[in-house]
């Protein structure tokens, strides 16, 4: 996988959810964007809450995008919904596009509430949550710092972030993906008077 960083017009896809407690799944929203900040897409889909499908929903919400142009893939964190752990290596392989995880506060980690929350089923969510391997820190032209987790790229992992990122720490494409996933998560139909 090459990313062509000096290409105008490079594309994002940005991914984050919503969920409420109690909920079964949550909202996945995808968002297109170029590096010109023009949004070029936008998919939604869902992921388990607490379950194991977080990878497999964001590939299928990158399928569902019909687009051979993203060049990167950015996920608002690497664990969604209540524990449910996204493989950034398997990601980009499934999707032949690099892809960046975020974080935004530097953590101890959650072993310990994985314990507390899978008393029977935590040995499998840990190997899942070992396997992600150590965050790293990164710091961007804005200031901020995040912490990321990727793969099919290395050192230009500050350079896509920097492209994409206007004002503190979040990638534009992850924060409008934020927005639609908890729009989408308070829209409730009503009927249609006459």
């Amino acid at each position: 996988m090459r990313l062509h960083l000096n290409k105008p017009g490079i594309r994002a896809l940005g991914v984050a959810e919503s969920f409420r407690q109690g909920q079964r799944a949550s909202v996945l929203a995808g968002v297109v964007m170029r590096s010109d900040f023009v949004i070029d897409g936008a998919a939604l889909g869902r992921t388990e809450v607490g379950g194991d499908d977080a990878t497999r929903s964001i590939v299928a919400l990158f399928r569902r995008l019909h687009r051979n142009d993203v060049n990167v893939i950015l996920v608002s964190g690497a664990i969604l919904s209540l524990y449910n752990i996204v493989d950034v290596d398997a990601l980009s392989a499934r999707t032949g596009v690099p892809a960046i995880c975020l974080t935004y506060k530097e953590t101890a980690g959650i072993e310990g509430a994985i314990r507390r929350h899978f008393p029977e089923g935590a040995d499998e969510k840990l190997d899942a949550y070992r396997r992600l391997g150590e965050r790293v820190g990164v710091k961007l032209r804005t200031g901020r710092v995040v912490f990321v987790r990727t793969a099919g790229l290395g050192s230009e992992a500050k350079r896509v972030l920097d492209a994409f990122t206007l004002q503190g720490s979040v990638p534009e494409p992850v924060r409008v993906a934020k927005l639609l996933a908890r729009a989408a998560m308070a829209w409730r139909p009503r009927p249609l008077v006459p």
